[in-house]
């Protein structure tokens, strides 16, 4: 074991040594003398490096699959600077004894790659400058500034728009934080580039720069110590300078292409060179155009025919070839379709039986015809996973599982229309259209989109439908911008949550009864029916759920029932009982983990008018008399609006005796607000009164 302990202990030093290695070696770079041959191998690495990290980028699918780029150029750029020190450093010494003074590459160069004409040098070097400074690096400059502020700008709306997905039950945790991940990473990326930008601006700079000390300081040295005269001093020590830096631009130039290409990649699954041939080269009309005008120049007296009717002839070829295969693809197609079309016998007329009667459907979804690809997993319909994601978070927060959606097509509906059922009775419908965005404004942005105005159907915000293009734009702007998709699934489960009491029923009760026998055998056995039937059961549940309390905590809502069955049968009462001691699990869903509670009260004189009034009423909000009714409800609206602008939930706090009656009363004029006894706050927690109804009569 100590032995492995050490393998490991070494193993991990070795690898933590990297950077400072890599340090030493730049500085070494820098200070010390170094051979002619350690000089060629060094070019060459740095030269081998750029092709690997250009080839590297324009195989990356993604500019994210390639996210350590920008440590990369830092690193490449500091090396080709360090090379450039001691190149200049022999260059400067060794230069008066021949070309061949600084090794064999910076020597090829200086005389293969120019012919050994300094003047042919100065120029090609100028233009591969130029090329790399004013044309590569300052575009790439350019874009990595303005990736790096947009993608930072649309941070927010793309956090917001995950939220979205989380909330409708369209991506799990996992899912979220992966995508919060890549939003992140994305924002820190672009940053980066913007920043390693500036690396290669400069070193196009500093290699401008070393060129003329380079050939004054050589010249100089030359003349002034080793007698040489003026031409053969320029001769010698200009053709290892401008070998010197042609050996350092070009891999400049590789590297800077690589950034350019890097920021203008869009994300996409596919590497450059797939693009390019999908989307460039697609539509065969182009290249039978590029086609004709190269034959007409080609025919033209004295253009060189050959060329040009050669690559006429190519291009055609390769529209020719493109149109056949989309022509191939369009009849397999046509076959699959004639293949699918079946021409069914008419059944036989058959007597009519109790099965021709349809059952109603628990939840109902229909579609107008234009929504049909968006439910056909066939056609890459991505609702019907979206609609089981919605199903499933729904069940695991209430805690009893929910009925399947039956979706199908309504011809009556318009094209772009949907609408959802419960128990065979509409309950929401609204418009969407599948190849545009909604734009949601969540109550702050910073600028208008153009497109289709709308109201989010599931909450009532305003909204935009916008065209997929404009999606990066509206989420800069601050809105949350969600698919279509989306829009529909997040109002079912708006809908379900909001008509999950009517969704429950005795099947549901039984099966909740079936998972506490296997948890708690003998308190299922007792509940139902020694302690309460089960038609009292279930309407506890819906009770419960009716204002959105879980049930998922079937065992102390049946430990509380089988304690308070002995002294009333009231649901009423026995819901009121539940609550209580469902008091921690209520109190978290509407202010989380906060110790003190924001709530508000009714005034004591107030309160004993309400008891009156309901208790001669029979417990029924409706006895409120009209006017004090009205002047209640637009004093709670109002704090429950301040409430929520200031980000806090509305709570009003009330007797127990008249909190069912309060509640009814806000569930259907009132929207947001909660009504609590004061049994119903844990003993745990504080209370803050922020405001009183009724103080002022």
């Amino acid at each position: 074991m100590a032995e492995l302990a050490g393998q490991k202990f070494s193993a991990s030093n070795i690898s933590g040594l990297g950077t400072p290695v890599l340090l030493l070696v730049l500085l070494a770079m820098m200070i010390l003398p170094m051979p002619t041959f350690l000089l060629d191998i060094l070019f060459t690495f740095n030269i081998s490096l750029a092709l690997i990290v250009l080839l590297a980028t324009v195989y990356a699918n993604r500019p994210l699959d390639f996210a350590v780029f920008p440590t990369i150029l830092l690193v490449t750029t500091l090396m080709r600077l360090a090379l450039n020190v001691a190149s200049t450093r022999v260059v400067l010494i060794n230069g008066h004894t021949g070309p061949g003074a600084a090794g064999s590459v910076i020597e090829s160069f200086g005389s293969v790659v120019i012919g050994g004409n300094y003047a042919v040098g100065l120029v090609v070097f100028a233009i591969l400058v130029i090329i790399n400074f004013v044309v590569v690096t300052k575009g790439a400059g350019r874009i990595s500034e303005v990736s790096a502020r947009f993608t930072l700008d649309a941070m927010p709306g793309k956090q917001m728009a995950i939220d979205a997905d989380l909330n409708a039950g369209l991506l799990t945790q996992e899912e979220a934080r992966e995508r919060r991940k890549e939003v992140a990473e994305e924002a820190d990326f672009y940053g980066a580039m913007d920043g390693a930008s500036k690396f290669v601006r400069g070193d196009a700079v500093a290699g401008l720069l070393i060129l003329f000390i380079n050939i004054l300081g050589g010249v100089s040295i030359g003349m002034a110590q080793h007698g040489l005269d003026f031409s053969t001093a320029m001769q010698f020590y200009a053709l290892l300078t401008i070998g010197d830096g042609l050996v350092a631009q070009i891999p400049a130039l590789l590297l800077s292409t690589s950034a350019a290409i890097m920021v203008t990649r869009q994300n996409a699954a596919q590497n450059m060179g797939e693009q390019l041939v999908v989307q460039l080269v697609r539509n065969p009309r182009a290249l039978y155009v590029t086609s004709g005008v190269l034959a007409i120049i080609g025919i033209i007296p004295g253009m060189p025919h050959v060329a040009f009717l050669l690559l006429a002839l190519a291009a055609g070829s390769m529209g020719y070839m493109i149109q056949e295969k989309i022509r191939q693809h369009q009849v397999e197609e046509e076959q699959q379709e004639l293949q699918t079309i079946e021409s069914p016998e008419p059944p036989p007329v058959k007597e009519l039986s109790w099965e021709d009667v349809p059952p109603v459907d628990q939840i109902g979804l229909e579609v107008g015809y234009r929504l049909i690809p968006m439910v056909d997993p066939a056609q890459d319909g991505k609702l019907m996973g979206r609609i089981k994601g919605v199903r499933k978070k729904i069940s695991q927060e209430l805690g009893f599982l929910i009925s399947p959606v039956h979706i199908r097509d309504n011809l009556d509906l318009s094209p772009n229309a949907y609408r959802i059922a419960i128990l065979g009775a509409t309950v929401g419908e609204a418009e969407v259209y599948p190849d545009k965005e909604m734009a949601i404004n969540p109550g702050q942005v910073f600028g208008n989109l153009q497109g289709i105005e709308t109201k989010d159907p599931a909450f009532g915000l305003d909204a935009v439908w916008i065209d997929s293009d404009q999606k990066d734009n509206a989420q800069a702007l601050g809105y949350t911008v969600v698919d279509a998709s989306t829009v529909i699934a997040t109002h079912l489960s708006h809908l379900i949550q909001n008509h999950s009491a009517e969704l429950f029923g005795h099947e549901e009760a039984e099966q909740l009864l079936k998972g506490l026998a296997k948890s708690a055998p003998k308190l299922a056995e007792t509940l139902v029916p020694d302690c309460v039937n089960l038609g009292t059961l279930v309407k506890v549940l819906q009770n419960l759920l009716l204002e959105q309390v879980p049930i998922k905590d079937m065992r102390t809502i049946a430990e509380t029932l089988a304690e308070f069955s002995s002294r009333s049968q009231d649901p009423a009462v026995l819901t009121a009982a539940v609550r209580v001691a469902l008091s921690r699990l209520i109190i978290q869903n509407i202010n989380g983990l906060q110790p003190e509670i924001p709530v508000v009260t009714l005034a004591p004189e107030l309160e004993q008018i309400l008891q009156q009034t309901l208790v001669t009423g029979g417990g029924d909000a409706v006895g409120i008399e009209p006017g004090l009714a009205d002047r209640i409800q637009s004093s709670l609206k109002g704090l429950v609006a301040q409430q929520e602008a200031a980000g806090q939930p509305a709570i009003l706090l009330t007797a127990p005796a008249i909190r069912p009656s309060l509640a009814k009363f806000a569930r259907f004029g009132i929207k947001g607000l909660h009504v609590l006894s004061y049994q119903e706050i844990p003993d745990n927690k504080q209370i803050k009164v922020i405001a009183t109804v009724g103080n002022s009569g």
